[in-house]
């Protein structure tokens, strides 16, 4: 996912949005930073802004903002809490490489199961699966040099491996896949932004 400021989002007209969004929880400080980086590093020219997605990809059959709603009622009652980052991971089926979620995994696919209903509800063509995306669609054959790449770059980081999960932002995607901010959301029924 390539990513884009709300200031782009009020000037991105309405025929370059498509009918796609997700809800995603965006990686703070420096180990975003440092996710992001590492990100260029694997997928040199991507525009990655480092998340956990709550809801993938999926589209809405009423206005985002309706749907908006239902993030922010479910949220209300939700505290915030911890999420650890562990080891780097490959999907099988995808050749997708991604950091795992330990610690705040359970409570992510509660969140997930309490959004999936109503006006988000949507049948994902996987099971849902906490983590943070490094790397995907590659060749076949850069999939395991990648990976490896990703490995000891996420062992040599020094920082702190977890984040508190405190907002949510869901997003549009648009035409070249970059993805608008439309509404912050918090945790524990603090107001939502737009």
């Amino acid at each position: 996912m390539d990513f884009d400021s709300t200031e782009q989002a009020v000037r991105m007209p309405p025929e370059k949005r498509l009918n796609v969004f997700a809800l995603v929880m965006y990686i703070p400080g420096p180990l975003g930073i440092f996710l992001d980086d590492l990100r260029r590093k694997l997928v040199p020219g991507c525009n990655p802004h480092a998340h956990v997605s709550l809801l993938p990809p999926r589209p809405l059959a009423v206005d985002w903002r309706v749907a908006s709603e239902q993030v922010r009622a479910v949220f209300g009652p939700w505290a915030p809490f911890e999420i650890e980052l562990t080891g780097i991971e490959v999907f099988p089926v995808t050749d997708v490489i991604y950091i795992e979620v330990g610690e705040g995994a359970s409570e992510l696919r509660r969140m997930h199961l309490a959004m999936n209903t109503g006006s988000l509800e949507f049948r994902d063509p996987f099971p849902y699966h906490p983590h943070i995306t490094l790397a995907q669609e590659l060749p076949p054959e850069q999939v395991a040099s990648t990976n490896e790449l990703a490995g000891r770059l996420w062992r040599e980081f020094p920082g702190p491996r977890r984040f508190t999960a405190e907002h949510a932002v869901f997003v549009q995607n648009s035409l070249g896949d970059c993805w608008i901010d439309l509404a912050e959301h918090s945790l524990g029924g603090s107001p939502a932004k737009s």
